[in-house]
């Protein structure tokens, strides 16, 4: 395994590295006044369109479609592998709410957008995923049901059912990630179209439900940790009343959902993963610009010894992250993603765990300036604590894990 940066990384990379410091750090306090001025916080401010127009311009736009998915002629993207994406995501992590929708590469509209890639036949490409790659409207991913425990997926209970040349879904969402943002134009529901059915891996389908269908219901914006993620579109909780779409909206076939969800999950996990260890950086940055310029019992911070600890575990924690994150990449490059299965739950257990500790760490230094609007750590925070969560928690790739290691000794 070499993880040294080849040339097209290495390029890329100072690109990406002058484009965060020329337009994406310097927009983020813009960003703030201008929405606070807008009609809805949920409306795009005008610096976030002028950054996705300059990332364009660049040529740094869906780096995420790396080529493993056999795309043709890397036409949805740059063309790179995992592992030449990888040190790219983690800058984009640095500035996680703006630098990933400047450069068309924020979830949930990545996923859905590899989603389609994959499954999506050539009319459901032309309707939704050209438009996606364009940036022209955004999109959600509905899955997560307030009634049921949905780390198991086999729980979901919102019904898709056949009716003559269309299906009818029924069903609560909620925490389904960009809804509420008004360029979000549909939805990709999965639900039950087989609910009695023995194989509890094939009762569920995934289908595309436009937003503006007769309906469709987004009820409110759901926080997380009292924050509502403005710049992602929020987190909606979605109804669907007797929502009647064409049968030809359906992905893939009948019963085809829970497998189309993990093809879906694994890119999206290691994604998450690079750029968690962006924000542990940014954090530690942070951290080391407050402990040299702040005097606390007759000294610097920086010569506190428990925050010369603190920077000194961050720093070993953070390698040992990119290290496993890079092996992953090249496994899933190399060998696919279920040959990668197990490292890529490895990196969603530890990953976010670490981040969220070294990101304490950051605030806990800041005092409460910490816990503040005035620094970015404390939503930092709340969004790699998040991510113990989604995409699935911790516990459940724990178990799978556990289960995989202890088949070698049955």
């Amino acid at each position: 395994m070499d993880f040294a940066y080849d040339a097209r990384t290495e390029e890329l990379r100072a690109r990406l590295l002058a484009f965060m410091d020329e337009h994406v750090y310097p927009a983020e306090a813009v960003a703030e006044e201008q929405r606070a001025l807008l009609a809805s916080p949920w409306d795009t401010p005008a610096v976030v369109e002028e950054l996705k127009a300059e990332a364009k311009r660049q040529g740094l736009w869906n780096l995420f479609f790396v080529d493993q998915h056999g795309l043709p002629d890397a036409g949805y993207g740059a063309g790179l592998t995992n592992l030449q994406y990888a040190p790219l995501a983690e800058i984009t992590g640095r500035s996680p709410h703006l630098a990933p929708t400047a450069l068309n590469c924020a979830a949930p509209d990545t996923g859905n957008m590899e989603l389609l890639a994959q499954f999506g036949d050539e009319a459901q490409k032309k309707q939704w995923l050209e438009p996606l790659l364009t940036g022209e409207i955004r999109s959600a991913f509905a899955m997560t049901e307030p009634e049921v425990a949905s780390s198991d997926a086999t729980n979901i209970e919102t019904r898709i059912r056949r009716d003559g040349d269309a299906y009818v879904i029924d069903g609560r969402k909620w925490y389904i990630s960009g809804a509420m943002n008004p360029d979000c134009k549909v939805f990709i529901v999965m639900g039950k179209t087989d609910p009695d059915g023995t194989d509890l891996r094939r009762q569920q389908s995934m289908i595309l439900v436009p937003r503006d269908t007769p309906g469709v219901e987004v009820r409110r914006a759901m926080k997380v940790y009292g924050y509502e993620d403005h710049y992602h579109g929020g987190h909606a909780e979605v109804l669907f009343d007797g929502v009647r779409v064409p049968a030809a909206n359906l992905v893939g076939e009948e019963g085809g959902g829970f497998a189309i969800a993990q093809a879906r999950l694994g890119p999206g996990r290691i994604h998450h993963c690079m750029r968690l260890i962006g924000m542990a950086e940014r954090a530690v940055e942070l951290m080391c610009r407050r402990a040299v310029s702040r005097t606390a019992f007759g000294k610097a911070l920086a010569q506190q010894g428990v925050v010369q600890n603190w920077i000194a575990d961050a720093r070993v924690t953070i390698e040992q992250l990119r290290l496993l994150v890079l092996k992953t990449a090249w496994l899933m490059d190399t060998v696919g993603n279920r040959g990668a299965h197990t490292e890529i739950q490895a990196i969603k257990i530890a990953t976010p765990r670490a981040v969220v500790d070294i990101i304490d760490k950051a605030v806990q230094a800041h005092g409460a300036g910490g816990v503040s609007q005035d620094f970015p750590l404390a939503e930092l925070w709340a969004a790699a604590r998040t991510l113990k969560l989604a995409d699935g928690p911790d516990e459940v790739h724990q178990r799978s894990l556990a289960r995989r290691e202890l088949k070698k000794y049955l």
